[in-house]
């Protein structure tokens, strides 16, 4: 299955202020913390020369951007969804525009 992401206004314009990487690359990371409980966490990033694109499902951005998408959080999206930017100042950052469902999909299932 192919992805399809669409990238809001916010998100071109912080791109657009960075150098055009080749990818973007939706990374997935869980971890158990000492009671047991789950904790996930998602990030995009731009791809750097360690990512091998064949360990990733493939997704492509309206304006034809390569999107490698972490095969655990693909299994678990929705087959179209956003890029936004989240955070303030220096935190600003790229981030996954779901629904409440499709983070509770993501996150907690």
């Amino acid at each position: 299955m192919t992805f399809e992401l669409e990238i809001d206004t916010k998100a071109q314009a912080w791109l657009a202020a960075r150098p055009r990487p080749d990818a973007l690359v939706i990374d997935y990371d869980v971890h158990r913390c000492c009671g047991g409980g789950k904790i996930c966490q998602v990030s995009v990033r731009a791809q750097t020369a360690r990512d091998d694109p064949n360990d990733y499902a493939r997704g492509e951005s309206d304006d034809g951007t390569e999107v490698l998408i972490d095969r655990r959080a693909a299994a678990r999206l929705p087959h179209r969804f956003g890029l936004t930017v989240s955070g303030l100042g220096r935190w600003k950052h790229l981030d996954l525009q779901l629904d409440p469902e499709g983070w509770g999909d993501l996150l907690w299932a």
